[in-house]
């Protein structure tokens, strides 16, 4: 079976998770897999770029490179970076074919999506150098974290996913960083509640925790802040070049600049025309970026999952709105539009449904990558 066909019969949410579902079946393959070094990335927002940058730095000093991220805007190719591009489809299927021939049955049809295309980066990736691998949610009962870690990255940590990961930032900075082996590297917090929250469990764990500023020094910390103006990146991604900086250096690797100046960085506060910016954020954490960066007001290209806390991200987005502007997306999780409607009058923010950009105003699609694939493959593109 094709693996687009394969994939189709998997749900890709499930209400209750399977915890030991993923480590049995990895336990199963193990034996049968070539494991490069992995580098796992834990956190609430820029672990995307956080992983792209690390990846372009080790890839430029001659390293064999995989990043595995999740999920993808318009192929799903997009999840599984080898050496420098989304993987190809050839090489994809002889992934899922060797994947399909070595992992039992019980396992093809239990595995979620998320656990099988893990599992699937994996088998693409046993001739790399490196694989740097993105927790999906969470991270200690994450697919990701049944791989053993050459080391952890931490980055930014902050509220999202409270139904799954509790309602206090010390749950949710627990349920993360436990992922965490020998050697971890702490980026860039928001709550201070997170840097205890993770020297306490390095602590248990016997693990060796870094501060990024412990690994840069000031020359290094200039060079990035210039390389992020001079590429016209949003100032946020500041502490997610630092976080792949230090994790660079901490390989032993010699981290060139000016070697990565053909980064780009799909989805993430992107200008994909003189007047659009897409940014693939739905979170409060995100959304307050998103405000430090936006030069002028804005027209909201919007629209939101039922569990998000959209009244609290439109009410940081609102000094910067002029309107919102509601875009459909087909998810059985999108919040009913009635709903959202009336989250919108309550926050006094005028709204309308989105039917095309007029040239005379800037926007922003935001609110989550169905939202972002949806204007790219129906507006965009026309």
């Amino acid at each position: 079976m094709k693996l687009k066909d394969f994939l189709a019969s998997k749900p890709l949410f499930y209400k209750e998770i399977d915890y030991q579902r993923m480590p049995k079946a990895f336990e199963s393959i193990k034996k049968r897999l070539l494991l490069p070094k992995i580098i796992h990335i834990v956190g609430t927002n820029g672990k995307g770029s956080t992983g792209r940058f690390l990846a372009f730095l080790l890839l430029k000093n001659g390293f064999k490179v995989g990043h595995y991220t999740s999920p993808h805007i318009l192929r799903f190719n997009e999840r599984i970076w080898l050496n420098g591009k989304d993987i190809d489809e050839a090489s994809l299927e002889k992934a899922h074919k060797e994947l399909f021939e070595i992992l039992p049955n019980e396992f093809k049809d239990s595995l979620s999506y998320f656990e099988y295309t893990t599992l699937l980066s994996i088998k693409a990736f046993e001739n790399v150098d490196f694989a740097i691998l993105e927790a999906g949610l969470g991270g200690e009962f994450d697919g990701t974290n049944v791989f053993k870690k050459e080391l952890s990255l931490i980055s930014t940590i902050g509220f999202d996913h409270q139904s799954f990961l509790g309602e206090k930032i010390e749950d949710i900075a627990l349920t993360k960083i436990r992922s965490i082996d020998k050697n971890a590297i702490l980026g860039y917090q928001k709550y201070h509640k997170v840097v205890d929250v993770a020297k306490k469990v390095a602590k248990e764990k016997g693990a060796n925790l870094f501060l990024v500023d412990e690994l840069l020094d000031e020359n290094e910390k200039e060079k990035i802040k210039d390389f992020i103006k001079e590429k016209a990146f949003p100032s946020y991604f500041i502490q997610n070049l630092s976080l792949a900086y230090a994790a660079a250096k901490f390989l032993k690797v010699k981290p060139n600049l000016e070697q990565i100046k053909d980064i780009e960085i799909f989805g993430r506060f992107q200008r994909v025309l003189k007047n659009v910016i897409i940014d693939v954020g739905h979170n409060p954490l995100s959304a307050k970026e998103i405000v430090k960066n936006i030069k002028k007001d804005i027209v909201l290209v919007y629209n939101t999952y039922e569990d998000k806390d959209y009244k609290e991200i439109l009410k940081i987005l609102k000094p910067k709105i002029k309107r919102v502007e509601i875009i459909d997306i087909d998810d059985e999780r999108v919040v009913k539009k009635e709903i959202l409607k009336s989250a919108l009058k309550e926050l006094k923010i005028n709204y309308c449904d989105f039917k095309e950009i007029r040239k005379s105003e800037e926007y922003l699609v935001y609110g989550s990558f169905k939202v972002v694939e949806r204007f790219l493959k129906e507006h965009f593109a026309s």
